[in-house]
């Protein structure tokens, strides 16, 4: 059952979309899980727990990896190992300026706006690959075309103490608690998504359009992720946060969590990452946090929900329908219109 969807319209937080509403079952094979790869460190363990996470969780999709030239070739092959359907797409750099970023890093995630162009799935599901899916969300593929879904974010944390959201003390995970000083400030702010985590269609229009405007777009400080809002704000549709739970919401607004009902979580917060975890940064002591890292690492460490082991398995069933994509994607890579690796098409 998918999630009710709440309009952005004003005064309408409090209306809901029933699942009445949906409007058609998407086949398996139009639909796919995404991530983002960049570089040689270590966040290839976390792509590879995402996609033990999504077998443990019996999802019936395969998941992509879109990685930059920069991937060794030593972690492409744990990714097709782990069977993964690895894509090498090209860098975007947004226009020259003297931005500073949230995160040094983040420069790089403009780059993802490249995962419009995979057209051969009618409707994708981004993650993070700092991101593990605990319970079963494909119904998410079943989400009304022509929106773009994805969790509310959180204005509350320092890395936000360039906005004026911050600056006041206003978050729209509270927004009754400090008002909007319309006077001041202008109207209230659009509602803000996390980009680490998102339902889309690919489009090679939207991709155009994407890239066009960017080319005209100075960058801020949360890169894609502001660039992301700013472009499909018209068409964002809020989705509750236990399809992304950014783990600052449990210390900052903890009556907005039922963390038994979790589906999904991002290990965004400072110190959180689980294969780089100490427990020395701030919150990282918290005994929610630790019961969460503890969680990761179960699965990552679970040798049976490795791909070479899972195929074959009772668990591996996937619907007889569905149709095999890899000869068309071979097919376009041998034309050179993508970089393909082969890989089983199974996550």
């Amino acid at each position: 059952m998918a999630p009710q969807i709440t309009p952005t319209s004003a005064g309408a937080l409090a209306a809901k979309t029933t699942t009445a509403t949906l409007a058609k079952q998407p086949s398996i094979s139009k639909c796919a899980y995404v991530t983002f790869l960049a570089g040689n460190g270590d966040y290839v363990k976390g792509v590879v727990g995402l996609a033990k996470g999504l077998r443990k969780a019996k999802s019936k999709y395969p998941l992509v990896v879109a990685i930059l030239p920069d991937v060794p070739q030593e972690h492409r092959r744990i990714l097709v190992s782990q069977g993964c359907i690895v894509r090498e797409i090209e860098p975007v750099s947004p226009p020259d300026n003297q931005t500073e970023f949230a995160m040094a890093y983040y420069v790089i995630n403009y780059s993802k706006l490249r995962i419009w162009k995979f057209v051969e799935y009618s409707r994708m599901i981004y993650l993070d690959g700092d991101i593990q899916v605990f319970e079963n969300i494909d119904h998410l593929f079943d989400l009304p075309d022509g929106h773009f879904y994805a969790v509310m974010d959180c204005f509350c944390e320092k890395t936000w103490s360039h906005t004026p959201q911050h600056k006041i003390g206003y978050c729209q995970q509270r927004p009754d608690e400090v008002d909007w000083p319309v006077e001041k400030l202008g109207p209230k702010p659009a509602l803000y998504f996390n980009a680490g985590m998102f339902v889309y269609e690919p489009s090679l229009t939207i991709y155009d359009q994407l890239m066009k405007k960017l080319k005209v777009t100075p960058p801020t400080p949360f890169a894609e992720q502001d660039f992301l809002n700013m472009f499909f704000r018209d068409v964002y549709r809020p989705i509750p946060n236990v399809y992304n739970l950014v783990l600052a919401m449990l210390w900052r607004h903890p009556e907005n969590v039922q963390l038994e009902k979790v589906k999904v979580v991002h290990y965004c917060a400072a110190g959180s990452k689980p294969w780089r975890y100490t427990g020395k940064e701030e919150n990282m002591e918290r005994e929610d946090i630790k019961m969460l890292v503890k969680k990761w690492w179960e699965i990552y460490e679970d040798e049976s929900l490795d791909y070479g082991n899972w195929v074959g398995s009772e668990a591996a069933v996937v619907d007889p329908e569905a149709v095999n994509v890899q000869p068309f994607l071979a097919a376009l890579s041998e034309a050179g219109v993508v970089h393909y690796v082969t890989a089983p098409s199974a996550a």
